[in-house]
């Protein structure tokens, strides 16, 4: 099993989210202290059935437990009724929860009781660089990790065509599954329309209007459907910068998936190879780069603020990175492995609008270097240096 850089709490309750094929289950069944867990699987039919039609029940089922016993329930989303019934329990019996999940808009929409504080919020995302490079059993490739994403289930698969029918399969259970077995969705074949138009703007600055041309559907349900993706943990938004510098802002956000061979799945092209030198490389690249850092962010709860900056004239920064404690990284993302000025005219822009910042670019060079203010580096050496472990 690869070791994950998530560390769930001991001591408390929580919830565990992530899209499915993450490894939620597999995590909590391989933890220690859970290993004595009464456990509760909700994708068993029978008893989603049973618990949807009397959630009580649960409290009869786990009535023999004792004091500080812990209790997993997973895909906790398809009865958001039972967390109302787990409140009390962590109340009354001082019981405590794991409840994983793949969805949180079901919960979130249906004004189902997150327990006010009594459970921990975490998230578990495909693999990391990091947990595949430390895993003796595996090691990391960028190419490959650029063309079929990191999905644990990825690295159980042998051939080119056992993965692209795994990911051709990921997309449809989820359509599937997800939006149309939890009734996200009233009127489908507008949001099938949006999720290759959305693949394609992956990692691009969201244009609602140009969009809902090309599906037919309006621009909120456009927004909509975004805000689908992000509550079934299937990407995330990256905001627009939002203090005030001398040029003009465009304010609407990216969307970023959190897999490149999830992206490469809705966009059709899992059969195409992923060479280097290509327009598709370098997006594959800053999409994956980004995604690392929002996980590792994640999982050692640093409470980083990500966003990019792009004025009218399209001068553009990737990635800024606040931290808590005021230092400001901007980043810029190459995929070339020789670096020149000419990949730096956007840092060095904004120098003087950020006369503190560190200027730094994520490369594919071999070796760290500097150019002028702008500390150059390949990309295995950025996690130290951006903070980020």
């Amino acid at each position: 099993m690869v070791k994950r850089l998530i560390n769930l709490s001991k001591s408390q309750s929580f919830f565990l989210l992530g899209a499915r094929g993450t490894g939620k289950s597999t995590l909590i069944l391989n933890i220690d202290f859970l290993s004595k867990a009464t456990y509760f699987d909700l994708l068993d039919p029978d008893l989603e059935q049973e618990l949807s039609l009397r959630p009580a029940l649960l409290a009869e089922k786990i009535a023999h437990l004792k004091k500080g016993s812990w209790v997993v329930i997973d895909e906790v989303q398809k009865v958001p009724a039972l967390l109302d019934v787990v409140h009390s329990l962590i109340e009354s019996k001082k019981l405590k929860f794991a409840l994983t999940g793949s969805s949180s808009r079901k919960l979130k929409r249906g004004g189902a009781n997150l327990l006010a504080g009594r459970a921990v919020m975490f998230s578990l995302f495909p693999f990391t660089a990091m947990e595949i490079s430390n895993n003796a059993r595996l090691k990391f490739d960028l190419l490959l990790a650029l063309r079929w994403g990191t999905l644990p289930n990825i690295f159980e698969l042998e051939t080119d065509q056992e993965k692209t029918r795994y990911l051709k399969s990921y997309v449809q259970n989820y359509i599937k599954e997800e939006v149309v077995a939890e009734q996200l969705i009233r009127n489908l074949n507008p949001f099938r329309r949006f999720l290759p138009i959305a693949a394609q703007m992956n990692g691009q600055v969201i244009n609602y209007s140009n969009i809902s041309k090309d599906t037919g559907a309006d621009y909120k349900t456009i927004q909509s459907y975004f805000q689908i993706l992000e509550e079934t943990n299937l990407g995330f938004f990256l905001e627009s910068y939002s203090r005030s510098v001398r040029k003009s802002q465009r304010q609407s956000p990216k969307f970023y998936f959190f897999d490149t061979g999830i992206v490469r799945a809705l966009d059709e092209k899992l059969t195409l190879p992923m060479e280097k030198r290509i327009s598709d490389f370098g997006n594959a690249f800053e999409s994956w780069f980004i995604n690392e850092c929002y996980r590792l962010n994640s999982y050692h709860e640093l409470d980083y603020k990500f966003s990019y900056l792009r004025t009218k004239d399209d001068v553009e920064i990737d990635l800024i990175i606040e931290r808590p404690n005021g230092r400001v990284s901007l980043v810029e993302i190459k995929s070339a492995e020789k670096i020149d000025e000419r990949h730096l005219r956007h840092l060095v822009h904004f120098e003087k609008d950020f006369p503190k910042a560190d200027l730094i670019c994520i490369s594919n060079e071999k070796s760290p270097r500097k150019i002028g203010r702008v500390t150059v580096l390949p990309w295995s050496m950025a996690w130290s240096a951006l903070g980020l472990i």
